[in-house]
């Protein structure tokens, strides 16, 4: 089964930008549609980010709508998310996700259907 490893976390200050990326072990990550999540300490694992299997649609949750964005390089097996305008309250845990769905389904679907996650890579913005 495709396994998914984030990479790219750290620590950033506030108004600045941080890229982070979610690479699969195998090429079936093609035919995933994949999605960010993240969770803070002590709150709820929410949606960030979502992105079909081809690009073509993107889903983004509205606390971060204009300031982030989802990509996907199918060739290299990765998906990036690229944050910018961090403010503190984006800091969490950062999760890759994907399944063979919709990228709405990633979107509004429930968390624990999706057939393979990642083991998060933490993001702090310091204020």
């Amino acid at each position: 089964q495709v396994q998914l490893v984030e990479s790219g976390g750290g620590l950033v200050q506030a108004g600045g930008s941080l890229s982070v990326s979610c690479a699969a072990s195998e090429r079936t990550f093609s035919n995933y549609a994949m999605g960010w999540f993240r969770q803070a300490p002590g709150k709820e694992r929410e949606f960030v980010a979502a992105i079909s299997w081809n690009g073509d649609s993107t889903y983004y949750a509205d606390s971060v709508k204009g300031r982030f964005t989802i990509s996907r390089d199918n060739a290299k097996n990765t998906v990036s998310l690229q944050m910018n305008s961090l403010k503190p309250e984006d800091t969490a845990v950062y999760y890759c996700a994907g399944d063979r769905t919709t990228a709405r389904r990633m979107a509004v679907g429930s968390q624990s259907a999706f057939r393979a996650w990642g083991q998060g890579t933490q993001v702090t913005v310091s204020s």
